[in-house]
Parts: structure tokens; C-alpha cells; sequence
């Protein structure tokens, strides 16, 4: 049984790490709004087909609950990729999947701010060892980058992009119960409906670049293996091992996302984003180790949505 789970949410994080890679693959096969329109379309097209008498049950709730489920795909399913696959345009996969390992700091640092969650010395050497990694991979290995405020853009996008994810996760605390096809697919809805502002404002720059066949492929990639399998593999682990021990693997979307691009796209593996990705990681696993017995989990329900 946990070696099946073990599989599944080693499975799920590879989708997710494989999201970026996409979006660097769909440069010049389908413009980065419009992917994040086909994805949140297909992705709800798709749940629905399959979902639609547990979506009626759960109507009343989420009709209640409407406003709150359409801010969860507006900050986590909308900007967050629209960000991510504008980031990549300017900056490399292996960046972008390093500076994903900041959404959990980032998480622990708004809990703790505003609801004053416990922290332990060992969360806050941990969460600091994270920063700087992730302030490491933004400055491409020169930390007096920073200071001289000269960021690059694609890093700045995946930072947005970062804060998106972790305002979302925040506020997953207050969601309805409802079950994982309905809270994933009204989301996906809201984010299909909120992806269309964002396409007509790319309309007016000249930049739609409507999928060819490589860029339906990839489209189909993220509402399918992105989105739907990995959900469905990571709550069949949290279900088997709990989420506290599932949420651990969502560490490895980093690792699997450089990997993939150093295999896939060619990129270069530097000196740097080797010991970014140690600190990244180790800060995480000490900080992880080292929380308060009662502290309250941020390991998203639903994470790389």
C-alpha cells in the first residue's frame, strides 16, 4: 500500500515539475495566455464530463461559497501559471523550478504573521536556508544583483507567480467541504473565465499566438497530466500516508523540473543552482523536521495546480 502511494505522489510530482518545461516548450507554438485559457478550459471541460452528479450534489454549497472558490482559481489556477509561463519567456526552467521551492517559506512567513502559528529555531534556520537559495537562483549566482535592485524579468514573474501560490494556500484554511472534483473543478471554472481578460489584453499587445499542433499537445499535457492525474495521484497518497508525509514530495517538483530541463530543453545545470537547490531543499527538510508538534500545516491541499 505505501509503496503504491509513494509512487503515486513521486508520479504527481514529476507532472508538476513537468509544467515549466511545457511552458518553455510551447514558446513559439501557442502564446502564454492562451495556454493558460486552454489549460483551465480543457482541465474543466474534462473533470466535468466525468464529475457532473457529484457537482450537482455539492451545488448548494458551492453556491454559497462562489465567491471564495472563484478567488481560489483567479490567485492559484490563473496568475500563478499565467506568470509561470511568462517567466519562462526571460528566464530558464531550471530558475523557475528552484524558485517554486520558496512557495513553502513563503507559506510558513504569512502563518506565522497572521496567525501567528508556532515557530522553532529549527523552522526559521530552515525557512532561511530556502531564501537564500531561492534569492541565489534570482540573482543567477550574484547576490549584488539584489542589492543593485537589477532583477531579471522572468525571475520577478516567477516571484509573483510564487506569492500567487502561497496566498491561495493560505487561504485553502477556510475551504467548504466539498469534494476534490467540485473544489477543483468550480476553481478551474473561475480560472477559465478570469484566463479570458488576460487573452483579450494579449489581443491588444499582438502577441496571441493560437496553438499549433505541438502547442495543443502541450495544452493538452497541462489540463491532463498537469492538473487532473497529478490531483487525483497526490490525494490518493495523502489518503494512504497522510498529507503531512505526502506534502514532503511536493519538494522533489524542483528537483524533477531541473532535471527535466537540463533532458528536455538542454539547459545548463551551474554551479549555483546546484547549491541553490541544496539549500532550497535541506532548509525545507530541516524546517519541516524541526516544526512545532501543533503547528498548523503548510503543505498545500492542492499543490502546482
Amino acid at each position: 500500500m505505501q509503496v503504491a502511494a509513494y509512487i503515486s505522489l513521486v508520479v504527481a510530482a514529476l507532472c508538476w515539475g513537468g509544467n515549466a518545461v511545457a511552458g518553455k516548450l510551447a514558446l513559439g507554438h501557442v502564446s502564454p495566455m492562451t495556454l493558460t485559457f486552454l489549460r483551465w478550459f480543457l482541465a474543466t471541460a474534462l473533470i466535468a464530463a466525468v464529475s457532473v452528479p457529484q457537482l450537482k450534489r455539492d451545488w448548494p454549497i458551492v453556491r454559497k461559497n462562489l465567491p471564495l472558490l472563484f478567488f481560489y482559481g483567479i490567485i492559484g489556477y490563473t496568475l500563478f501559471n499565467a506568470m509561470l509561463y511568462s517567466a519562462v519567456q526571460y528566464t530558464t526552467v531550471i530558475n523557475v523550478a528552484i524558485e517554486q521551492a520558496g512557495i513553502p517559506m513563503l507559506i510558513f512567513l504569512l502563518n506565522f504573521v497572521f496567525f501567528r502559528t508556532g515557530v522553532s529555531t529549527a523552522q526559521i534556520v530552515g525557512f532561511a536556508m530556502t531564501l537564500g537559495g531561492v534569492a541565489l537562483t534570482a540573482a543567477h549566482g550574484d547576490l549584488t544583483t539584489l542589492l543593485q535592485l537589477g532583477l531579471n524579468r522572468g525571475d520577478g514573474l516567477m516571484l509573483i507567480a510564487v506569492a500567487a501560490y502561497s496566498v491561495y494556500t493560505i487561504f485553502l484554511r477556510w475551504k467548504p467541504p466539498l469534494d476534490w472534483r467540485t473544489l477543483m473543478a468550480i476553481p478551474a471554472l473561475g480560472a477559465t473565465l478570469t484566463a479570458v481578460p488576460l487573452l483579450i489584453w494579449e489581443g491588444t499587445q499582438g502577441a496571441v499566438q493560437l496553438p499549433d499542433n505541438k502547442g495543443w499537445l502541450i495544452a493538452f499535457y497541462t489540463a491532463i497530466f498537469a492538473s487532473l492525474l497529478a490531483q487525483i495521484l497526490y490525494i490518493k497518497g495523502v489518503a494512504a500516508i497522510g498529507a503531512n508525509r505526502a506534502g514532503l514530495f511536493i519538494n522533489l517538483v524542483p528537483v524533477f523540473g531541473t532535471l527535466l530541463s537540463v533532458a528536455l530543453l538542454g539547459e545548463h545545470l551551474q554551479p549555483f543552482h546546484v547549491i541553490a537547490l541544496a539549500l532550497a531543499l535541506g532548509g525545507i527538510a530541516i524546517a519541516e523536521k524541526g516544526r512545532p508538534q501543533r503547528a498548523v500545516s503548510t503543505v498545500p491541499a492542492s499543490p502546482m495546480d
